[in-house]
């Protein structure tokens, strides 16, 4: 998969309003925004995100993922403070 397929799977599986993904083709980095992330734990966040993927884990399209999850404040505020300057 590519990065742009897991982005699109990601946001159609989970109703999420942003997601972007990173990586090289089994190393990946998911910024995944939801205001569904308000009220879940740490792993409760990871495991949301984690589960439309885990069928890619399996068969060995997909090697490893990182996963950072913001509301849609948190990952306004994200963007904010760290737009190049």
């Amino acid at each position: 998969m590519d990065n742009q397929q897991i982005s699109t799977l990601l946001i159609e599986t989970l109703n999420l309003a942003e997601a972007h993904v990173t990586g090289d083709g089994s190393h990946f980095q998911v910024i995944a925004v939801s205001d569904q992330f308000t009220d879940m734990s740490r792993v409760k966040k990871q495991q949301f995100v984690y589960a439309p993927l885990a069928e890619k884990i399996a068969e060995g399209s997909m090697h490893a993922v990182s996963i950072k999850t913001f509301t849609e404040a948190q990952w306004k505020r994200e963007k904010m403070f760290n737009l190049p300057q």
